[in-house]
Formats: C-alpha cells, structure tokens, sequence
C-alpha cells in the first residue's frame, strides 16, 4: 500500500513537472516569435567562378529568419541592394544557393581611388604587426586568404598552470589588404623580388576589428595561409594547451602501436 501511494505521488508530481515545462516551452516560443526577424537577403541561381561578373539572372530574393539578440553585424547583401551588386567580380567560387555577402565580392575599382577604395562595403581596415616566421617568410600578398592564430598567457588560469599558455584559432578566412605599404596584387613570378615588411592589413568586420586589437595586445599573432579557393570554416577546432597537447600525443601512440599490431 505504501508503495503504491508513493508511485502515486510519484506520478502526481511527474505530471506536474511535464506541465510546468510545458508552458515555460510555450512561453518561450512566444517570446523567440517576437524576438525573430525576417530580412530578405540575395541568393545565388548558379555556381558562379572567381571573377565572374553578377548578372540579373545569377541573382534571386531570399528570405530568412534570424533571432534578434543584440546588435548583430551581418555581412549578407540585402536584396535591396541588388543594383550596387550588378556588374561586380566575384572574389571566389560560389554554389548555387548561396548567400550572397560582401566578402564574396572583388574589390571596386582601385585606379582612382586610396586603400578605402579596396575595403569593401560594411567592412574595416585593421594592421596587425608580423615578422619573418608569422607572415610566412613575407611570401603572404595581398589579396591572399588567411587564418589568425594566437598564442597567449592567461592571467585568470595561474591558478592551473596546464592553462597558463594557450593557442587557438582567432579568426579564419580573413583578406589581407596589404602588405606594408603594398596593396593590389602584383606579379606573383617565381622571379619577382620579394619585399620584407613589418605589418599586414586585414579587412574585417567592426566586431573582428575588436578582438583583434584586444587579443594583438594580449598575445603572440600569427598567420596561416589559405588556398584561393578554400572558404570553408573549420568548426571543431580545439585550443592547444599543455595537458590537451600531453593527451594528444598519447592518443595518437596508442593509434599507431593499434595499427601496427
């Protein structure tokens, strides 16, 4: 009997939890329905090239639905802007479907025009410093696409000395603008002379312009180059501290002793 009625009670409060959860759920969905926007955005009919030119035809209305938290920077080219587009190269190989973003596109004319010319609408200049190692012995040209790595010490984490020193990847598939002085790729022959410099010029959002400058004070910087062709973004990557890097290596011994026996 005793049983049973704690069962029963069981049940009773089960019900009551499932309830609650309920309309905490709906009451949820009600205030993310408020909270959602819809925004009308260009899409891609066709696979399109790098250097291509945009055309009427290559271009579609899209709608999508976001949730608005805060102030948000979005890159996508609203198809109210469709016009400014027409005519515009490409700066790498779209599917068909894709969005249509400001980095996608090439630069505007640079002939009359300064280095503000070469930045793309919605878009920041920022320098950061580099030297030989970190710019790849200076073979990194403008217009190249890169990867930005930090190292850094993390003054919170003393306390845990496996997590004084971290790497990790800031940022991916940024462009360079320009390299020192030079901006505008040039000949790129094996027998062209290359020149040393001290700085690079990325072209990033107001948001990345922040973390860069926060994390260029912070840290060491570096760069990893990109293919032209790559704009996929990694996103399982992993910081690299001493007790994940001591982890590593020991998974990948046992991974080659399993293989070779």
């Amino acid at each position: 009997m005793k049983q049973k009625l704690l069962l029963l009670i069981a049940v009773f409060f089960g019900i009551i939890a499932f309830v609650l959860t309920y309309q905490q759920l709906q009451q949820e969905k009600i205030k993310i329905r408020g909270q959602a926007v819809t925004s009308r955005l260009i899409r891609l009919t066709g696979n399109k090239n790098t250097g291509e030119k945009i055309t009427e035809e290559d271009i579609e209305p899209y709608s999508e639905t976001r949730i608005k938290s805060g102030v948000v920077f979005s890159r996508a080219i609203p198809w109210k802007n469709r016009r400014q587009i027409i005519g515009r190269e490409l700066d790498s190989y779209l599917a068909k479907g894709s969005v249509l973003q400001y980095d996608d596109l090439k630069a505007a004319s640079r002939r009359v025009f300064g280095l503000n010319a070469n930045i793309k609408p919605g878009m920041r200049a920022k320098a950061i410093a580099v030297d030989s190692i970190s710019s790849l012995s200076y073979l990194v040209r403008p217009d190249d696409r890169v990867d930005i790595i930090g190292t850094f010490r993390f003054p919170e984490m003393r306390g845990e000395k496996d997590w004084d020193t971290i790497t990790l990847t800031i940022l991916q598939n940024v462009r360079i603008i320009a390299t020192g002085s030079q901006w505008g790729r040039k000949s790129d022959s094996q027998g062209a002379r290359r020149r040393s410099y001290s700085s690079v010029t990325l072209e990033l959002s107001p948001g990345d312009v922040e973390i860069v400058e926060f994390t260029s004070q912070k840290g060491r910087l570096s760069l990893s180059l990109r293919n032209s062709e790559d704009a996929a973004k990694v996103t399982d990557l992993k910081s690299v501290y001493f007790r994940s890097l001591k982890k590593y290596l020991e998974d990948k011994s046992r991974s080659n002793n399993s293989s070779n026996n």
